[in-house]
């Protein structure tokens, strides 16, 4: 099956290492590991999503699985629905935001718990290489169709709490930021940028870690009269902003920005992923909020969110984590949660995000290695008059600056992320850590 089956996924080429009949298999095998009885299915629009929708409910029924198919729809709203209709388990049809020859299925237990390649994936792909798959069901599963739009609508609207009108621009990649983006409508005035539902992307790759991505949204945002602009992914999990000047926002600090609106509601914790700016623990302490810092992978955050009952958590890849959407991502939310601390600060976003550029940060930065393990217990060493923490990869932390250098869950490579107080000692560290991990 060309190893589709990923860290946090099941993704593939649809036709060549992911087929109808691999689906059928995946429903099957899902439905045998879980036992789930009611299933919530979503999909996004590349146009092999709906003979893969077709194939995996065959599967599921076959075990006896009832799939309550919500069609069109966002991660988010997958995610929702999974919570909201009480279901047993939900998958998501989706490659987020790889390019249109693939797809994939985002799998979760009752109440939207991801699971990952450690909690069912790994399982999942056995049974189906060794054909274990429980008896088929004496009577098959039903299909029956849900709209969940206007109920995430509803829901998403809580969230609103603007002093005055807002308007951004919106760049949804022709996917499903299209549906992200109508949970907004009525609430503030959104001007769309690649409307269409188009899963060949023919504009740009759905995706807001690419800064090249943000090409037209910043030019639309330059014209003048916008309070922010939002870029989402291709399943709208994802989300990066600009500011009213069209200036990216570094996602560690969209956090910082979110966790201010948060905090001013309600008191609690939030989950900071460990790649983040200072700046952000130091924001939400300052807000009264209590800062967790927490590893890289959305499973692992959820699942951290969940133990200490987390308000928010933010990811440095641009998901956004609430509470109140099941520990689950919401782009929707996310965009609100700016609106409202603009509208009620009546400052623009640049002069609210100022403030927290306090240090000078490194961005990711890959190196491809042969040992991984090595080079980590190479710098554990080299590094072990600093502070450090092995939460995931290795972090030190000095008086002047800080790294992180940890190995990709989905990738050979090693990622550093290194910030510092000045941007002279952030280049000196940079180019010595760099040196020490490829050297």
């Amino acid at each position: 099956m060309g190893g589709i089956f990923k860290a946090y996924d099941i993704r593939g080429i649809y036709g060549d290492t992911l087929t109808e009949s691999t689906a059928v298999d995946i429903g099957r095998a899902f439905a045998t590991f879980l036992k789930c009885r009611k299933v919530v299915v979503g999909h996004d629009m590349r146009p092999h999503s709906t003979p893969l929708f077709k194939a995996l409910a065959d599967g599921l029924t076959q075990q006896g699985a009832d799939v309550i198919g919500i069609g069109l729809c966002s991660t988010p709203m997958s995610n929702f629905a999974n919570g909201r209709l009480k279901a047993d388990a939900s998958i998501m049809i989706t490659a987020s935001h790889n390019p249109g020859e693939w797809n994939g299925f985002k799998l979760a237990r009752a109440d939207a718990v991801p699971i990952s390649g450690s909690t069912g994936i790994g399982d999942i792909e056995q049974i189906i290489k060794d054909r274990r798959f429980a008896p088929p069901a004496a009577k098959r599963g039903k299909i029956t169709a849900h709209d969940i739009q206007a109920e995430y609508r509803k829901h998403v609207a809580g969230f609103a709490n603007m002093k005055r009108p807002i308007h951004i621009a919106a760049d949804m990649a022709n996917a499903m930021g299209i549906y992200e983006a109508r949970t907004l409508e009525g609430l503030l005035t959104v001007d769309p940028i690649f409307d269409t539902l188009d899963g060949t992307f023919p504009n740009h790759e759905a995706n807001p870690l690419k800064q090249e991505t943000f090409e037209t949204l910043q030019a639309r945002i330059r014209t003048g009269g916008y309070d922010f602009g939002v870029a989402f992914d291709g399943d709208a999990d994802r989300a990066g902003f600009v500011d009213e000047k069209g200036q990216i926002i570094p996602n560690d600090l969209t956090t910082a920005v979110i966790a201010q609106d948060l905090l001013e509601r309600e008191k609690g914790t939030i989950l900071y992923d460990l790649r983040s700016s200072w700046a952000v623990k130091e924001v939400i302490e300052e807000c009264g909020g209590r800062a967790m810092m927490c590893r890289v992978g959305h499973a692992f955050i959820k699942q951290q969110m969940r133990d200490n009952q987390a308000l928010f958590a933010g990811e440095l890849s641009g998901h956004y984590y609430f509470r109140d959407n099941y520990y689950t991502e919401s782009s929707a939310m996310a965009v609100l949660c700016i609106a409202n601390i603009i509208s009620k600060r009546g400052k623009p976003l640049s002069e609210i995000v100022a403030p927290i550029r306090r240090y000078v940060a490194s961005g990711e930065i890959n190196s491809t290695v042969r040992d991984t393990q090595a080079v980590l217990n190479r710098l554990q060493k080299t590094y072990s008059d600093g502070r450090q923490i092995t939460l995931d990869g290795i972090s030190v932390e000095y008086a002047d600056w800080w790294f992180n250098v940890r190995s990709s869950n989905t990738e050979p490579l090693i990622r550093l992320n290194l910030e510092a107080k000045t941007n002279a000692r952030m280049q000196e560290k940079r180019d010595e850590l760099l040196k020490a991990i490829r050297g």
